[in-house]
């Protein structure tokens, strides 16, 4: 009998096999099931109809069920109506396909029902994957054909489909077929029938080549992203990359930090570039992101962020008093010394004042300066405009007579005169 792959790696294991009824799966569960008592492995089946192929589709599970019965397999059958799924979440049909399979799977682990999943992907599949992803651009992080997951194995990824077909004919293996696989529309069906037959013939190994590179190009991969994670900072809801970065480590660093705000799929290329091309605008330049992000140049950063609606009204200035502004944000004035505050004479703050965020028209007189617009201000001290938005401010008119956090007005600084000493502090 041909010897598909090694079973040393699987002695001892619950194995439940994801059967579709075609050759593959079909080979997989006959060679675990020849294998299975010499190797104490404990052997099921899974089989996912997910209504795609109508007829065909119920034609395939009866198939399954059939051949596990005599076979004497444990089957565990899951249905969806995957046209539906997709429709329902807006995936496409292939991507809702993988996600009913891959939940079915993690459901049958996570239950305990088995050790793993095996499913019959092998050597040509990986392949067709790559040449696929290659042709259409991909990065080298899509070289990483088949991830590997918890609970999930592959134990075919090193046989030929060739092999394959040799041991379902050796063993006379019943299988279905699916009718799709003959269509040259798809693109998928063109690789695997024409191009992949045809290198092979033009370079004999040319798959296995394949699978090498891809396999050099995940581990290059995963040493630049292990990089990028370390120059990534995140801090108060924001994360923030150096523009400096070298353009792998750079485009690596602004995935991972999409992917810290919960945006793992949706981002494309062009929402990459969009960012990179930040590293050569003025500080203040931004970009929109997939689901409300923004990405902002700021000095020698870009700074990943989700927006927020300042505070828009005003409240009565108090000396003395803690005044709330909004959710977390509040303005504290009192006598006396308070490490880490703004010190300022309590006694020159006109009546009328009021605590507010920036206006267009505020006015500032920093400490020891001269009188400039707010914005300008905020602009020499490195403050970024989105930020400023949301500076607690002590206003009489437009004139700021402290941003709170950041600088007193030279108009209620302490001078030799003061009488009532106090600090300011948000």
């Amino acid at each position: 009998m041909i010897e598909l792959f090694p079973l040393s790696p699987y002695r001892h294991m619950r194995l439940c096999v994801a059967l579709s009824g075609g050759r593959d799966s079909v080979a997989l569960l006959h060679y675990l099931r020849a294998h299975a008592d010499e190797s104490a492995i404990t052997l099921s089946a899974v089989t996912c109809e997910h209504g795609i192929r109508g007829e065909e589709s119920l034609r395939d599970l009866r198939f399954v069920k059939a051949l596990c019965t005599d076979w004497k397999i444990p089957l565990e059958v899951f249905s969806e109506d995957v046209p539906a799924l997709a429709a329902r979440t807006g995936m496409g049909l292939e991507e809702a396909g993988r996600e009913f399979r891959y939940g079915c799977f993690r459901t049958i682990v996570n239950s305990g029902r088995a050790d793993a999943v095996a499913t019959a992907h092998h050597l040509d599949d990986y392949a067709e994957t790559v040449l696929f992803r290659l042709s259409r651009g991909t990065s080298l992080s899509g070289m990483n054909a088949f991830r590997a997951q918890d609970g999930i194995l592959r134990p075919m990824l090193g046989v030929t489909r060739a092999e394959v077909d040799a041991y379902v004919a050796e063993n006379a293996l019943p299988f279905v077929e699916d009718s799709t696989n003959a269509d040259g529309s798809y693109t998928r069906n063109y690789l695997r029938n024409e191009v992949l037959p045809a290198l092979r013939k033009a370079i004999p190994r040319a798959p296995e080549n394949l699978v090498r590179f891809a396999a050099r190009a995940a581990e290059d991969d995963a040493y630049l992203t292990e990089l990028a994670q370390e120059l990534v900072a995140f801090s108060d809801g924001e994360a923030e990359i150096a523009v400096g970065l070298p353009s792998p480590i750079f485009t690596r660093a602004c995935i991972l930090a999409m992917k810290s705000f919960g945006i793992r799929r949706d981002y494309t290329s062009a929402n990459v570039e969009e960012i990179a091309a930040l590293r050569t605008l003025q500080s203040g330049r931004k970009v929109n992101l997939p689901d409300g992000l923004e990405a902002a140049r700021e000095h020698g950063k870009i700074v990943f962020y989700r927006p927020k609606t300042p505070f828009s009204g005003e409240i009565a200035f108090t000396v003395g008093a803690r005044i709330e502004l909004f959710d977390g944000v509040f303005v504290e004035t009192g006598e006396g010394e308070r490490e880490g505050a703004l010190r300022a004479d309590l006694d020159r703050f006109p009546g009328g004042c009021v605590v507010r965020t920036r206006r267009e028209g505020d006015v500032f007189t920093p400490y020891g300066g001269a009188r400039k617009k707010l914005k300008e201000f905020l602009t020499d001290r490195k403050i970024p405009a989105r930020k400023g938005a949301f500076l607690p401010l002590i206003a009489c008119g437009n004139e700021i007579l402290a941003v709170v956090g950041v600088e007193v007005s030279d108009r209620v600084k302490i001078t030799p005169t003061t009488v009532r000493r106090g600090y300011i502090q948000g």
